[in-house]
């Protein structure tokens, strides 16, 4: 005879085993909420409910903040607050490294029903479902290995409409462990006292047996946040590649602009940089600034600049031509002009997984030459498309250590969706805070965004020597 089957708290507990220090995780509703109830209370791991919580714990409640199934829940020191779009922007966008979800039926494809879908029969509801397993990078199902009556819920092929096709990469249940893999299912763990034979024999579907079979177990490694700290802009920047697209911050003049990252990037040398900016270097050439501010004109006179994406990349005055103007007219620069809300709603659609958009911006301009326009009740619109980066350098006030931001007045600017849309996202902040330090409703940039931080040195000045 088989062993028990494993209680709900071990099935999720499993799951934390596929969870690491930084990790950002979002759990659907169902099983995947007890997690943060069985967990010591740590800041290692990002939990994210789409009721708006980042970070949270189980282990206590603050009698306001709700999980995605309602309970009450705490927010850990570093936690914050957002809304529902920003929510769907982080699960969409590819900005969660795990998700956890309780389907009520999967496939040997990796396809799998939502358990709230088959509850509402006939209105198709999964929730949230849907964008986090199309937005993480991994999947995790946690269910019952069989449902009523005995039935597998383990299938070849769905019989409802499925709320992701393909999405699966792990399957965890009550009596064993299942990894989808290119050939089908592949069984890798069983419960204990359970062979593998006990399994195929309550699985509708063919099941491979691994190799390394092993049996479940449900012990948890303490995880601790990463060190996002760097010592200084080099150290941060210093695996900037040659060709790279890169973010830089600011607006036009010396507020937001992340300065000393500018500088370490220039020391650094990297060639054919693309950058994505407001401005391709405009402040020490116009009356936001002074002539010798630092700006991106350190990098176009050091010729590690190719191509700008800008919305005002020239300067206002015909006898003060920018670095960035003055290499474009030489034919050592290429540029693309977007109207600078459409820059915006670019980097914030790359950032939240939105490939492309309509805009009546542009349209009818030399801006929306060669794009797919459309009209849609009776209005034309042009077709743009998200940007991302592959790095991204901004300017914040503070940081604690988590890597969660807070701004100064108006240099807030285009900092924040600057780093939701890259692959690195560094920040340069006056000064480095505890977690807890910064209020859940003070935090503006959330940890989840932030690769690594570092301070401007408080004899760094702005402006160069002349």
């Amino acid at each position: 005879m088989p062993g028990n089957r494993l209680e709900s708290s071990n099935m999720v507990l499993r799951a934390a085993q596929e969870l690491f220090p930084g990790a950002v995780v979002a759990l659907g509703m169902g099983l995947p909420c007890h997690l943060p109830f069985e967990l010591p209370a740590s800041g290692g791991v990002w939990f994210i409910a789409d009721s708006g919580a980042l970070g949270y714990t189980g282990q206590d409640n603050d009698g306001v903040s709700v999980d995605a199934g309602g309970s009450l829940v705490a927010m850990l020191p570093g936690g914050s607050f957002t809304g529902v779009v920003d929510v769907a922007g982080i699960l969409r966008g590819g900005h969660t490294d795990v998700a956890i979800l309780e389907p009520s039926q999967v496939s040997t494809k990796g396809d799998f029903v939502h358990w709230t879908t088959e509850k509402t029969a006939g209105l198709f509801a999964p929730g949230s479902a849907v964008d986090m397993a199309y937005g993480s990078s991994t999947v995790v199902a946690v269910m019952p290995h069989q449902g009523p009556g005995g039935r597998s819920n383990i299938v070849e092929k769905c019989t409802l409409p499925v709320d992701g096709a393909g999405r699966l990469d792990l399957i965890i249940t009550d009596v064993a462990v299942i990894k989808v893999v290119a050939s089908g299912l592949e069984l890798i763990e069983t419960a204990p006292g359970w062979a593998a034979e006990d399994v195929i024999s309550i699985t509708d579907a063919p099941l491979s047996v691994s190799s390394g079979l092993k049996e479940l177990t449900v012990d948890i490694p303490a995880i601790v946040p990463p060190n996002k700290v760097y010592p200084s802009a080099v150290d941060a920047l210093l695996d900037v590649p040659e060709g790279s697209v890169i973010n830089v911050d600011g607006f036009a003049g010396p507020g937001g602009m992340a300065h000393y990252l500018m500088v370490g990037l220039r020391d650094l040398g990297v060639k054919n940089l693309q950058l994505i900016s407001n401005t391709a270097g405009v402040a020490r050439v116009s009356a936001f600034g002074s002539p010798n501010i630092i700006d991106h004109s350190i990098l176009v006179e050091n010729n590690q600049v190719v191509k700008a994406t800008a919305s005002y990349p020239v300067s206002p005055s015909a006898s003060r031509p920018s670095a960035f103007e003055e290499a474009y007219n030489r034919g050592e620069t290429d540029l693309e002009v977007v109207p600078q809300g459409t820059l915006a709603e670019r980097l914030r659609s790359g950032g939240a997984g939105v490939a492309a958009f309509y805009t009546p911006t542009g349209v009818g301009t030399l801006l929306g030459d060669n794009k797919e326009t459309r009209t849609i009740d009776g209005k034309d619109y042009v077709l743009e498309t998200g940007l991302r980066a592959d790095y991204c350098i901004i300017r914040g006030h503070k940081a604690d250590t988590l890597g969660n931001v807070v701004y100064k007045g108006t240099s807030r600017n285009f900092n924040p969706v600057m780093a939701t849309t890259a692959k690195v996202t560094v920040v340069e902040v006056d000064e480095i805070v505890e977690p807890g330090q910064l209020g859940p409703e003070e935090i503006i940039t959330p940890g989840l965004f932030v690769d690594r931080i570092v301070v401007r040195p408080s004899d760094f000045s702005a402006y160069l020597d002349i």
